[in-house]
């Protein structure tokens, strides 16, 4: 980034639909496999302006989406979900940014702790959390599809 260029954090708009979705295949390999439903870039998006809209926040570079970010409060604890930072333009603080720009959020909310999950094998992402004061929590996070998504071994 060079000192010319602005960044601004904004709540996500539904014209932001196809940056994001572009994004999030980029960032997230995971995102682009036809054979995990539950990653439906489209899904997640919809799911997510239905449940606290003004807490999916896109960052912008001179007009640009550079980066995304989700939160949820659940009146117990919060989650911080999908931070993507565009390829091109990562390890300028967006993701930093947009980090406290979600906790900032949260915290107005009377949110006392954030959670968010890493996969095991992105040692470098998890490096990004802890290097922001983040730590694992003795905890083991465990999951259930349900419904359209459910795993067919688990149902029977």
């Amino acid at each position: 980034m060079t000192t010319s260029t602005t960044l601004s954090i904004r709540r996500f708009d539904a014209r932001d639909t196809d940056a994001v979705v572009a994004l999030w295949q980029d960032a997230f390999p995971e995102y682009r496999d036809l054979t995990r439903p539950q990653r439906n870039p489209h899904l997640s998006i919809a799911n997510k302006l239905t449940t606290q809209p003004e807490l999916f926040f896109v960052a912008t570079l001179d007009g640009r989406i550079v980066g995304t970010v989700m939160g949820g409060y659940d009146g117990h604890r919060g989650w911080l979900y999908s931070l993507a930072v565009d390829t091109a333009v990562r390890r300028h603080g967006i993701g930093t940014r947009l980090v406290a720009h979600v906790e900032q959020a949260l915290t107005e909310r009377g949110c006392p702790k954030l959670n968010l999950q890493v996969l095991s094998a992105k040692t470098d992402i998890r490096a990004f959390y802890e290097a922001l004061g983040y730590r694992a929590d003795a905890v083991v996070s465990l999951g259930k599809r349900l419904g359209e998504l459910a795993d067919p071994v688990a149902a029977a």
